[in-house]
This record gives C-alpha cells, structure tokens and sequence, in this order.
C-alpha cells in the first residue's frame, strides 16, 4: 500500500545447516506495516518492554517470549531491549543469577518480567529456570538473548520465523555462517580460533555441518524443549553443546541463522582456561554421542535408495 513503511526485517534470508549436510535455503518472514510515524529501531532510543511486546509473530496463535539470562548486565540491558524490534515478542523475561549491581532494578524499570536467584546458579542453570519459566507461562516459542549486546537483536524475527513456519524446531545465529567474519566484528584471537577448530572437532564426531557450534543466541519451540531432559544437563557452560548435542541426536530440524558479530567492552566472555575447560567437556559431550550418531548414519545409508 502507497505510503505504508514495512517494520524492521522485512526479508530474512539464511543459511541452513542440518545434521545431515548443508543446504541453501531462503525464507522471507513478513511483517505487519509499520505505524504511523515508527521509527526504524537503530533510531530511536531505548524502549521498555511495552514497547517491545505485542502482535502474535505468526499463524496458529504462537506466543514468543524471549528470555534472557542475566549476569551483572546492569549497563547493557536498557540498550539490548531497545533495540529488538518493537512486536518481535509477546513476553520478555529475564532471570537474574544473583548479580551483585543493578540489573534487576534496570530491568524492573523497563517493565520486563524479573524472576531472581538467591544464589548463583551458573549460565546452564541460569538458561534452565529461563525455559520451565518460559514453558509455564506458555510460550510456543522460547528465545535466548543474552542482555550484554553481544549478540544482535534486530536477529530474533530471523531466529523464530523458521520456527513460526513449521520447518526447524531450534534456530540457533552463527556468527561464521554466509562468509560472517567474526573477526571484523571485535571477536578475541583466541575465541575465535578456539571456535573455528572446536566447532570442525564436534562437527567430524556427530558427522555434522555447522559453521558454528558455540552461539549463545537461540531459539526453540515449545515441543523440542518438552522433549528434551535440559533439567538433567550441566550447570555450566556446556548446557549449550549438551542441548545441540540432544537435537541433532534426536533428529530435530535444526536451522543455522546467519548473524553479526559484536564484541564491545562489556560483553561477557569466559577466560582462557575457562575457555579450555569448557572446549574439553564440549568434546567430551560429542565422543559420547558419536557412536549413536555412527549408528544412525548407517541406518540412514541402509534405508537410502540407489
């Protein structure tokens, strides 16, 4: 319609990844016009959660709420929130890990529902209470975005479209995906060569084809979540590796979802030997898949026709 503005993401064009090789595949998800007078959001200042919130994404009555499992973000959250496009969730909810500044009163201020730990859980345990929160209050679709800024939210409608439509069931951004360059983007040497070479590692155990498998920024329908035993999974870093590890394990449709980089002074980053550690349990995680995916991939070849 003459004179209309499209909102933000009219296009979202994406490389897919499955589990069992790469594909190019394109999907456009299409948003409601704009109203009068919006603005596009790398213009206008930083929202609250009203703001944000509102208009069902999809058909089928789906209902996203984006999570964000919060640690000491008390400088980032106002400026993550601001700029996610106004009507890309239903919910936001952040789940404090008992931060010792002020994020849970930015995040009150904003208006986003706050659910706090009285103790220090761990990022797995932090992204736990996230899901059976979000599952609770009845999301169809659950999304997490960390609230440092490191990863963009102007993503999240790419990240849930594939979901919204019936075709993946976990999304998940990669930051190397459609020729990404992490580097350009502030990506520490050592980050980045520490994913490059983990991610070739799991890669060759679970017989996958992912440029990245160390993203923080997610999304998963309600089914897959109510599959999987995440409850059981660690409470720290690895919880990331032990959900991919379940959803390529499990068959699930899972979508790679190209996106920038962005390191700033503030983003949350693991030290070096945390780093290790945490490379070792991921490899740990994937050898003890792989004979479940050997066996797989062999049925798969039986069943194949010539």
């Amino acid at each position: 319609m003459q004179g209309d503005r499209l909102a933000p993401s009219l296009d979202h064009r994406f490389l897919v990844a499955g589990s069992r090789g790469r594909v190019g595949v394109s999907l456009t998800l299409r948003l409601a016009p704009a109203r009068p007078g919006a603005e596009h959001p790398a213009k206008r200042g930083p929202l609250g959660a009203s703001a944000i919130v509102g208009g069902l994404m999809g058909p089928g009555g789906h209902f996203t709420v984006v999570t964000l499992p919060a640690y000491k973000a008390e400088d980032t959250l106002e400026r993550t929130i601001g700029a996610l496009p106004e009507g890309s969730a239903d919910h936001l909810l952040l789940v404090d890990d008992a931060s010792p500044d002020g994020t849970v009163d930015v995040a009150r201020r904003l208006g986003i529902d706050v659910r706090v730990h009285d103790r220090n859980r761990g990022y797995g345990g932090n992204q736990k209470t996230c899901y059976r929160e979000a599952l609770d209050l009845g999301a169809t679709v659950i999304v997490l975005l960390h609230p440092d800024y490191q990863y963009d939210p102007s993503a999240v409608p790419a990240l849930v479209a594939p979901i919204v439509a019936g075709v993946a069931d976990f999304t998940f951004g990669s930051r190397f995906a459609c020729t990404g360059n992490p580097r350009a983007g502030g990506m520490p040497l050592y980050r980045y060569w520490g994913n490059r070479f983990s991610t070739v590692v799991e890669n060759m155990l679970l017989g996958t084809h992912f440029t990245e498998m160390h993203s923080g920024m997610k999304a998963y329908s309600r089914h897959f979540l109510e599959s999987i035993p995440f409850e059981t999974y660690s409470d720290d870093f690895v919880f990331d590796t032990e959900i991919l590890v379940a959803a390529v394990v499990g068959g699930f449709r899972i979508q790679e979802v190209a996106i920038p980089t962005r390191y700033t002074r503030e983003s949350s980053s693991i030290n070096v030997g945390r780093s290790l550690e945490y490379i070792q349990r991921s490899f740990e995680v994937c050898w003890r898949a792989s004979g479940t995916r050997r066996r797989q991939r062999r049925r798969e070849s039986v069943g194949r026709p010539d």
